[in-house]
């Protein structure tokens, strides 16, 4: 596959990130990886990036239940994923909670709760956030990362399996 066609495919991945995939293209070349080495590589490549390139990466996630969703400015990919777990149904109550917590939570550690949401529901996204805000940052940090990584692993699952 050609850079390009490779950036267009894998650019969205890692969210508002192409240049995870940029980097990812330019040690592939024309070569085809399969979808667990391929993101193996692509976790690696923001492993091994600048901390402030990676707080960039987590500060691009959106909130979960926040206002870009209701306001439909989400990605598709971001979209799907809070659908799946029902976070566009949320009672006013739920509502409310996930506003505050992500307000107290980017308050504490100036960046969004980013959790791999696909497979949960609110009731388990709600309880993950109230729990992590006793975390200090640097646990935090790496765990926004390891929750990014798993976000882009179902992304790439998922596209195999459209093919």
């Amino acid at each position: 596959m050609s850079n390009p066609d490779f950036i267009k495919r894998y650019g969205t991945i890692y969210e508002h990130s192409p240049w995870v995939a940029e980097k990812a293209a330019a040690v592939l070349g024309e070569t085809n990886a399969d979808t667990e080495w391929l993101a193996s590589l692509m976790a690696d490549i923001v492993d091994n990036a600048a901390a402030e390139t990676q707080l960039a990466l987590i500060r691009a996630h959106p909130d979960l239940a926040g206002k870009a969703q209701v306001a439909g400015e989400l990605t598709a990919d971001s979209t799907e994923e809070q659908s799946r777990a029902g976070l566009d149904q949320c009672s006013a109550e739920e509502y409310e909670s996930f506003q505050s917590l992500n307000s107290a939570y980017k308050e504490k550690f100036g960046f969004p709760f980013i959790k791999a949401v696909r497979d949960s529901n609110r009731a388990e996204i709600l309880a993950a956030f109230a729990s992590r805000l006793g975390n200090n940052y640097n646990a935090e940090f790496e765990t926004a990362l390891q929750e990014i990584h798993k976000i882009a692993r179902l992304r790439l699952a998922a596209l195999e399996d459209a093919q």
